[in-house]
């Protein structure tokens, strides 16, 4: 995690020590959307995560360079978004494997940018509405967490996770308790090579596709479910490290998704700054033990 203040003038964010190929910014103390760019669709096209928008181009004015810097990356002189005078960001960031490669693992064919050691990849390709297509997504385990879209149409955020066996779904983009629909991952859960789509629009329309794949990786990266106890003191849930960046959602209830993290609130044992993946909403900072999450050094 990155914080910046804008300046309303082209310029290069700095300090992650590696350089991103997958940037996700939040303005934090106003009411912008949430925008991802990603290295294998390119710099210049942008997709909103709070929205069922298709992909646009060059909407916040990002360079077409965006990519090119090894410790950061570097926005344009736009509006409110990204860059707007003296308005505060989070830009969340992951490092896959530059701009990808073709994987014809799947009888979907895709182009994979892939970091097998973090467990992450980016993955691009075209939708066919056949049940039981799959695709490759490059990494050396089986995806626990696939987020897709459709680049061209204007369907929401695909979510899927372990959790539901791949028989149900989430949507990212609204605040909607999981759903069940054989259509959509095929009832089929992924495998170290490929992943498995139904017939569905929603999960594989005829068009072009962005898919973002994580797993777990031990010591680093923890994905997983837990049960709430309606106490005060909730549960504890086993990472095996300190988490930097946590996301949640009620599987079971129309509640909103959540986003925190450790640069937000560095200095409290406690965090409280929330933002909202499902939301253009300002950050929100919840007091008095209201959705509070406690960083422990292994969960």
């Amino acid at each position: 995690s990155i914080l910046y203040t804008g300046y309303a003038t082209a310029r290069s964010i700095t300090g992650f020590g590696f350089a991103p190929d997958f940037v996700w910014i939040k303005r934090r103390d106003g009411v912008a959307n949430n925008v991802i760019f990603d290295k294998v669709r390119g710099a210049s096209q942008i997709l909103f995560v709070d929205t069922t928008g298709a992909e646009k181009q060059q909407t916040c004015n990002m360079p077409t360079d965006v990519f090119s810097i090894a410790d950061g990356f570097k926005i344009g002189a736009s509006g409110n978004v990204v860059n707007g005078n003296n308005m505060t960001y989070v830009a969340w960031n992951w490092k896959a494997n530059g701009s990808g490669s073709s994987n014809t693992n799947g009888s979907i064919s895709s182009t994979v940018s892939a970091n097998t050691d973090a467990g992450f990849s980016i993955v691009a390709y075209t939708g066919n509405t056949t049940a039981g297509a799959t695709v490759g997504h490059g990494l050396s385990k089986a995806p626990e967490v696939i987020i897709t879209k459709s680049r061209a149409g204007t369907t929401g955020w695909l979510f899927g996770h372990e959790s539901t066996t791949w028989e149900k779904y989430l949507v990212l983009n609204t605040t909607a308790a999981k759903s069940d629909q054989t259509s959509i991952w095929n009832d089929t859960a992924p495998d170290a090579s490929v992943f498995t789509l139904g017939s569905d629009t929603f999960g594989n329309s005829a068009n072009t596709r962005i898919a973002y794949c994580w797993h777990s990786v031990e010591g680093f990266s923890s994905i997983g479910k837990y049960n709430g106890n309606g106490s005060a003191d909730g549960p504890f849930v086993y990472t095996g490290f300190r988490p930097a960046w946590i996301m949640y959602k009620s599987e079971d209830d129309a509640d909103v998704w959540t986003i925190v993290d450790n640069k937000r609130d560095p200095f409290n044992s406690e965090s409280q700054k929330q933002l909202r993946p499902d939301d253009s909403a300002t950050e929100t900072a919840r007091t008095g033990g209201v959705h509070d999450i406690q960083f422990c050094s292994n969960g």
